[in-house]
Formats: structure tokens, sequence, C-alpha cells
């Protein structure tokens, strides 16, 4: 099968509409506002997007307590192995059950990816990302967070 041939002026033309094409996507961009926030100086004022993934917590209520089931769900769903779950088996003496208590909860912000894996598994909605984005440390040990307090 031969190649269709293009003659000079619709090569031409075709190149002209390109041109204009680029240069309408670039005018255009240079004419929207911008949203470049000036960090440091702005941090009263700065807003972060509620879709803005930052650091996990475990959300308690009034009593301390929170609804962690310590099912290890959010644990096999981490990618990185970023969440270390510690737990321990009680026996209810009046109906002989036992039961998985939550004993530890370890998270580790300088190895997630922020994926969101972990909060989509967790069947009780124990844990949720929150947009405390300031999380510099110099020393990486202070990354290991324990969430159950």
């Amino acid at each position: 099968m031969r190649k269709k041939q293009y003659s000079y002026w619709s090569t031409f033309c075709f190149a002209i509409k390109s041109i204009f094409t680029g240069l309408k996507v670039t005018l255009t961009e240079f004419f929207t506002p911008k949203v470049t926030e000036q960090y440091p100086e702005n941090r009263k004022t700065l807003k972060i997007s509620e879709r803005h993934r930052a650091r996990l917590f475990m959300p308690h209520d009034e009593n301390g307590n929170n609804k962690c089931i310590a099912c290890g769900l959010c644990q096999t769903a981490c990618p990185n192995g970023s969440i270390n779950i510690t737990t321990k088996t009680l026996t209810d003496e009046a109906t002989g059950k036992s039961k998985k208590v939550l004993v530890s909860y370890e998270y580790d912000l300088g190895c997630c990816m922020f994926c969101q894996l972990c909060v989509n598994a967790c069947p009780k909605n124990a844990i949720e990302f929150c947009n405390d984005f300031e999380n510099a440390v110099y020393d990486r040990k202070k990354l290991v967070q324990k969430l159950n307090k």
C-alpha cells in the first residue's frame, strides 16, 4: 500500500494551523489567574484542599476510644508496610468468646506513599487522612507515630 503524498501547500497549511493551535493554548494559559501559594508568608490565610492527604490519624471520641477493631486489613492493604498493628486476644469469661483488642497502632509517615488503600480497606472508618502538611523533622525516628493514644 502506498503512502498518501501531500502537496507542499497542504503541508504548509497544516504547519501554520498547528502553530496557531499551540499559540492559542499558550496565550490562554498565560492569561488565566495563577494559583501559586506564597507558602511561608501566607500561612494564616492558606487554604488546603479537602482531598489533600498529608498524614494518617485515628479519630477518637470524647472518652478517648477509637473505632478500630484490630482486624489488620489496613496493615495488609498497605503496599509499603508503613502500618504495624499489635493486637492481643482477650477471652470474655461470661460468654467464653475471644476478641481481638488493639494494643499498638504504629504508622511510619516517612515510608507512607499516601495511596489511601489503608483508609479504603478499613471496615469501620477508624483511620483517615488529615490536612496537617507540615511534617518535616530532622530525625526519621520522629516520623513513626503511635496513633492509638
